[in-house]
């Protein structure tokens, strides 16, 4: 049987990794696989660091979406794949890759999932995570400090000039192509478990 493919969108710092993890931990005995859409970054290593740093990493262009339509195709052929991994203190694609085998379910989140075409139809379950902007704001601030080691005055310069615009321009418009929205983000366990539910009586073959 084809996998069951479920994609996760939402702002920064919406919670989409926790409803992922949630789900995935609901869906026991089912095989999971998790795809994160920022592995899929461009690897611009033809410029300089301090060039990189200014990429727009929030515009759809700055990912490799053909690469990213090819896996979730051979996932969904249940053959195996090698994830890029993304080093986002140096802003590259890091040498290495990671073996991602077939599974029954495949979560795959992403702020720009729902904005192309091609990734969208790849998605037979979509889900919209949304959260308010002052929450998502607090939340990368404390993930790009502690997890990517970046200083707070760059994180509000790039939130102020890539992230807050492009929300509005593509994150935010995109809602309309999900099947389910989660409000007040990853933490509404009301909604989680509708959407496990929904998605079980998928795996089982039985209408929604």
């Amino acid at each position: 049987m084809k996998p069951l493919i479920i994609g996760i969108a939402g702002g920064t710092g919406s919670g989409k990794s926790t409803v992922a993890h949630r789900i995935a931990e609901a869906l026991t005995p089912a095989s999971v696989a998790f795809i994160d859409m920022d592995a899929y970054y461009r690897n611009f290593v033809q410029l300089t660091l301090d060039e990189r740093r200014k990429v727009n990493w929030d515009h759809p262009d700055a990912f490799d979406l053909d690469l990213l339509v090819t896996h979730l195709g051979q996932l969904a052929d249940r053959k195996a794949i090698e994830k890029p991994v993304y080093d986002f203190v140096q802003h590259a694609r890091a040498a290495e890759s990671k073996h991602v085998a077939a599974a029954d379910v495949i979560v795959i989140d992403g702020i720009l999932l729902f904005v192309d075409e091609r990734v969208r139809d790849c998605c037979d379950v979509k889900v919209f995570v949304d959260t308010d902007a002052d929450e998502r704001l607090i939340r990368r601030i404390r993930r790009d400090m502690k997890v990517r080691g970046r200083p707070l005055e760059e994180i509000l310069d790039q939130y102020l000039t890539t992230v807050q615009p492009m929300h509005l321009q593509f994150v935010e418009p995109s809602k309309r192509y999900a099947d389910l929205i989660i409000p007040r983000g990853g933490h509404n366990v009301v909604a989680i478990d509708l959407i496990i539910a929904t998605i079980m009586r998928r795996l089982q073959g039985q209408p929604t």
